[in-house]
């Protein structure tokens, strides 16, 4: 267990379960409470019970002498859990039905998840981190590049893809009958019109298959995956314009994030946060610059 603070005093406690154990623990990772802050919960002479996050993992293991050689995408998921984790830890909520990660509404609880995601790609970040575990040489600049060449492969054609899933998924949701004139697959096909460069086949059930909103709690929710995007990259947007190399800055950014995003938890609409933390209402363009998909 890990003891995390703030000034000398501990605002959170957390907890991390990194390696694989296919013998005992599932696949994928994630990050949950095991306890919120709460002014109700304290114990006695204490004003608030502190939070308790746990963040478990499946990285690559250590393997006889040699250490823990962790993938990029596994730095991209530790980042990626540890920001759901800062919200729960650093939040500034004593009710505990609004503290952390609770209360958080469905399409803005991945802010601060995918804003870490961010930092992965932020060369003197991943550069200090990403070195020989037997020489020390730093990552090569060439594969640094090619890193960030991957993350922008064919970035238009996915986000097209997922505009026209959240796009249907609101449609079937709002606008189809059933029984009416319209079958959802003709509802798809005129949505795809607008969205994809070939027209699916007329013989295409895409929809039977779309577990996301039949099955798997986004029904008329899938739109978040990308309004998350959205917000996360423009939150980190508010750090690239405050200067990536000026650690006063980029540390003055920090504090505001952490007590905005971070700290004000389900207490308040994630919109009114957002420009607590920004100033303005959320803008596309950082998502699409980060894309590769604006000219420079």
């Amino acid at each position: 267990m890990q003891q995390v603070c703030q000034e000398g005093a501990p605002v959170a406690y957390f907890y991390l379960d990194p390696y694989s154990r296919p013998e005992e623990k599932r696949g994928g990772a994630w990050m949950d409470e095991v306890v919120g802050r709460s002014r109700l919960m304290a114990a006695e002479g204490s004003s608030v019970r502190l939070p308790v996050a746990h963040m478990v993992c499946n990285q690559s293991p250590p393997i006889g002498n040699d250490p823990s050689l962790m993938t990029f995408r596994e730095v991209e998921t530790l980042f990626h859990e540890f920001g759901h984790a800062l919200q729960h830890m650093l939040t500034r909520q004593d009710e505990g039905l609004v503290a952390g990660i609770r209360g958080v509404e469905w399409d803005a609880v991945e802010l601060p998840s995918q804003f870490m995601e961010n930092w992965c790609y932020h060369k003197p970040t991943l550069m200090g981190m990403a070195k020989h575990y037997q020489t020390g040489e730093e990552l090569p600049a060439a594969l640094y590049e090619k890193l960030v060449a991957a993350k922008n492969f064919r970035a238009g054609s996915m986000m097209l893809r997922q505009i026209h899933f959240a796009t249907i998924d609101l449609m079937l949701h709002s606008e189809y009958t059933p029984g009416g004139a319209q079958s959802v697959y003709d509802l798809e096909r005129e949505l795809a019109a607008k969205t994809t460069v070939m027209p699916p086949l007329a013989a295409d059930r895409f929809l039977c298959g779309f577990s996301h909103i039949f099955a798997g709690g986004y029904s008329a929710g899938y739109y978040s995956y990308k309004w998350a995007e959205v917000l996360s990259a423009d939150a980190f947007g508010a750090f690239e314009e405050a200067g990536l190399d000026d650690d006063d800055a980029v540390q003055s950014a920090g504090r505001r994030f952490r007590d905005t995003v971070l700290g004000m938890g389900g207490g308040r609409a994630p919109l009114d946060v957002f420009v607590d933390f920004r100033g303005r209402e959320p803008s596309t363009e950082a998502l699409l610059r980060h894309n590769n998909l604006v000219s420079a």
